[in-house]
């Protein structure tokens, strides 16, 4: 277990968080969650020890053994696969290197026999024997085929470093894991093989994502920091998001039916303590849920902003067709013979680990860059606007601040419409007078949602729309996309986001190849998991 104690992080005169004291228990998973800048990162680095708080403590006994999640990627290029992931048991894989040491001396005296007899014990206690297998049964559920193991580092793309550093930090049966965005950069199946993982882990779990599904999966409770503040629920992360928006209604009406809206409450906690998927973890938060109180269920003063797409006109019948499309950069052919038709209502997510393919599909699409071969047609009755993955050229002008930079994409230039638009993004007080030079890459999405909402487009192109934006700008997006009456061709690695949206899956294979598989998302990840 894991106890802090009146925990206080201060910046000059700035408070990050003050006064938080937290329990945090064997055979639980929390997620930490909290807006962008809120100190998420900053809290997994006090409990690993790596940060010092500004007052308070952190207790954890010395007989617990930390394993905690690398961030520098080019860290262990000098080191074998193997070798860096065994290095998660840092006094294992000492007692390894001692013995080689040993063994390897050509005058082997009496107290170096005796010392090796000592090391031979303490490797066996500890698994040694098994160690390898270990490491190799985790480097394969992460997709790190064997033929790797015994390469270098430095040999690896960025995307296979981050899977060995997560298995280095699950590795060798840690009694507490500390994950920042663990599944960055991970296929579905290596996200699934992790949520199976983290179900059956008996430790203590503490983590850091803005995957909803993941929190969803895995976590017993989740931690919100939230001005100044670090609160602990029980549940997982729709369980906090809904609830929280149950008691912030129910504050509301404190004067009025409090009565039906506590009985409201308590029939929301007995309807999501049956409705869990997987059996361990349904088990345990079940327990959690049974005993929870009114009381204890979150009241968070997160705001969310509002996202919303209104179409001008509605489309017709045709949308777009695309025929024979290839395109060739450098000495990759990203796109190869691409063919589709787009029907009324599609809500089309493009999958698959060829991110550059679905890139330069949109910008094809929208004109950004021409193909090599092969035509597109938008129906006459359709208009587009796009979200690129890349927005530095929407910023160039950065002495421009949020309201002129806004007029340029409006019809209506008052600055009192501007403002109440900025508003529901967020945006309130001085802020619309912000150069958007000095804006975060969240509030810069932000702002090209605005630019989007107020195209009036009936055909909206997303690339990776969620990179950059907190869980509360997040489930707005989804919700708004949910609601969106046009039609939909976007990409994202969220998983809650692409099965909630799209009634439609577009696979791009290494080779540019499209698979048009028209099926939901859950049933395209079931027929993949059946392939094998």
């Amino acid at each position: 277990m894991i106890t802090v104690s009146d925990l206080s992080l201060h910046y000059g005169a700035d408070k990050l968080f003050s006064h938080v004291s937290l329990g945090f228990s064997v055979g639980n998973c929390y997620g930490i969650i909290g807006a962008n800048g809120a100190g998420k990162s900053t809290f997994l680095k006090i409990l690993s020890g790596e940060l010092e708080p500004t007052s308070g403590n952190v207790h954890m006994s010395p007989k617990l053994r930390m394993s905690v999640l690398k961030q520098d990627q080019n860290k262990y290029d000098a080191f074998s696969v193997m070798e860096t992931v065994l290095m998660g048991n840092a006094r294992l894989f000492e007692i390894m290197k001692q013995k080689e040491e040993l063994y390897a001396k050509a005058d082997f005296s009496d107290e170096d026999g005796i010392l090796a007899s000592e090391l031979e014990g303490e490797f066996a206690e500890m698994g040694g024997w098994e160690a390898e297998s270990e490491a190799s049964r985790v480097l394969q559920g992460l997709g790190i085929p064997t033929d790797l193991h015994d390469e270098w580092m430095a040999a690896l793309s960025g995307r296979q470093k981050v899977k060995v550093l997560l298995a280095q930090a699950l590795y060798g049966k840690p009694d507490i894991i500390l994950l920042d965005e663990p599944t960055n950069n991970l296929d579905y199946q290596s996200i699934e093989w992790l949520e199976d993982f983290l179900a059956d882990f008996p430790g203590t779990a503490i983590l850091v994502s803005h995957d909803r599904h993941f929190l969803n999966s895995v976590c017993t409770h989740i931690v919100d920091v939230d001005f100044e503040e670090i609160r602990m629920y029980v549940g997982n992360y729709d369980f906090w998001y809904e609830s929280s928006q149950l008691m912030q209604q129910m504050l509301k009406d404190q004067n009025r039916k409090i009565e039906e809206r506590a009985k409201e409450l308590q029939d929301f906690i007995n309807r999501f303590s049956a409705n869990k998927s997987k059996a361990k973890q349904a088990t345990s938060r079940r327990k959690l849920l049974d005993n929870l109180s009114i009381n204890e269920m979150p009241a968070s003063s997160r705001r969310y902003p509002w996202v919303g797409f209104s179409p001008d006109r509605e489309a017709g019948k045709d949308i777009l067709e695309v025929t024979n499309l290839s395109k060739t950069i450098g000495d990759v052919k990203v796109l190869d013979n691409v063919s589709f038709l787009v029907n009324k209502e599609d809500k089309i997510a493009l999958v698959g680990d060829n991110e550059l393919a679905q890139t330069t599909l949109m910008r094809i699409l929208m004109e950004e860059t021409e193909p090599d071969e092969g035509s597109f047609k938008w129906g006459v009755t359709t208009s587009q606007s796009y979200f690129p993955k890349d927005n530095t050229a929407f910023f160039e002008r950065g002495e421009d601040n949020l309201l002129t930079w806004l007029q340029e994409y409006s019809e209506d230039k008052h600055e009192s419409y501007l403002r109440q638009f900025l508003g529901r993004m967020l945006f309130s007080g001085d802020d619309p007078f912000k150069q958007v030079k000095v804006l975060s890459g969240g509030e810069k999405v932000r702002c090209m949602l605005s630019r989007m909402m107020l195209s009036g487009a009936n055909v909206l192109l997303l690339d990776q729309p969620t990179n950059h934006l907190d869980l509360e700008s997040i489930t707005a997006l989804n919700n708004g996309l949910m609601e969106f009456k046009g039609n939909i061709l976007f990409a994202s690695h969220d998983r809650q986001f692409i099965s909630t949206v799209a009634n439609r899956i577009m696979e791009f294979t290494p080779e540019g190849k499209l698979i048009d598989r028209r099926m939901t998302f859950d049933e395209y990840r079931e027929e993949m998991a059946q392939a094998g």
